[in-house]
């Protein structure tokens, strides 16, 4: 198991990563080009496909084991009345989970996806952020390596997704430390004008306390374990060569420091759609990820990636299972 201790350690992970098998790219490329269609007519379903045969290193791929990762965490700024829903809803969800009976769970069933849970320490929130940093080191690299470790090298495809009351609040705080600017906040589980305020003031307040700090030490200081846990499976795929399907607002976020710390680890990665929260398309703007379906959703728990894996499947059907010019005696090709 890779040692994930401190900050040293994670960055070294990022810097021994494996890139997509440039054979298979090529020959799945190669493969696209002598299909019984016109050149082009699949649109972006050509592009996913080539895509994703380079990541799984099979130049005719099936998608056939995907994993949903559920990640569940308490945040201390939530004291600070930024969301419509108290603490307690956390550990309630993750019940739900359990018992299978939230969107997330149906939409993972409906893919074939295996789905596992994992909640952080629900008892023990993270500090509030307004005062200081969120988590030190060795909790935020702790929360790491649960998501890194959670990876099933077996699977063809990861989707992560989070439960946390008052995670935006904090992804918007990534964002606005990252990026830059202070219009991140919305209105996330449905806070009204006043709960909005708070919202952007707990931003403010997190970013003078937690001044100029790299993407892990962003992530530490202003997320969540289960943000630092999205992160870390995130990333774990990458060392499998697992191609990843990122969710919202919240999993984009997490993407958003493995990208600040170096800039190709998103490679494997795809957006599965634009959530609903106002900022999301701004910051897929500068992860240069264009999403996969756009329906208005704003969940969470990685509904929207799970939504978009029919999308990819679609496409790797057509490739893998179309017939070539040649196979289908048609004259073009």
């Amino acid at each position: 198991m890779t040692d994930l201790a401190t900050f040293a350690d994670l960055r070294a992970a990022l810097a021994d990563m494996p890139g997509p098998d440039a054979t298979a790219r090529t020959a799945a490329a190669e493969r696209n080009g002598q299909l019984t269609k016109p050149p082009g007519s699949l649109g972006r379903l050509e592009d996913l496909a080539i895509w994703y045969a380079g990541w799984v290193g099979e130049p005719r791929p099936a998608l056939d084991a995907p994993q949903v990762l559920v990640f569940a965490g308490n945040h201390g700024v939530a004291s600070r009345g930024v969301s419509a829903f108290p603490t307690e809803v956390t550990a309630q969800m993750v019940g739900n989970f359990r018992a299978g009976g939230a969107a997330i769970n149906r939409l993972s069933d409906l893919a074939g996806a295996r789905m596992d849970v994992h909640a952080l320490e629900l008892d023990r929130p993270t500090e509030d952020f307004t005062e200081g940093p969120a988590m030190s080191e060795a909790e935020m690299c702790a929360a790491f390596a649960t998501g890194w470790n959670a990876v099933d090298p077996a699977a063809d495809l990861l989707v992560t997704g989070e439960m946390g009351i008052g995670n935006t609040t904090s992804a918007a705080a990534i964002a606005s430390a990252l990026l830059g600017g202070t219009d991140w906040a919305g209105r996330g589980t449905g806070v009204d004008d006043s709960g909005l305020a708070r919202k952007e003031a707990a931003i403010a307040a997190g970013l003078a306390a937690n001044p100029g700090r790299s993407g892990f030490e962003v992530l530490a200081a202003l997320g969540g374990r289960e943000i630092a846990a999205m992160a870390g499976a995130i990333a774990g795929a990458r060392a499998h060569r697992v191609p990843v399907l990122l969710d919202g607002f919240i999993c984009s976020a997490a993407a958003l420091c493995l990208h600040a710390e170096a800039p190709g680890a998103l490679d494997h990665c795809l957006a599965g759609h634009l959530s609903a929260e106002g900022a999301h398309a701004r910051m897929l703007e500068a992860l240069g990820l264009v999403p996969l379906l756009d329906l208005g959703l704003r969940l969470g728990e990685g509904s929207g990636a799970a939504l978009a894996i029919h999308i990819l499947r679609g496409a790797l059907v057509c490739h893998s299972g179309m017939a070539t010019f040649e196979e289908a005696a048609v004259s073009g090709g």
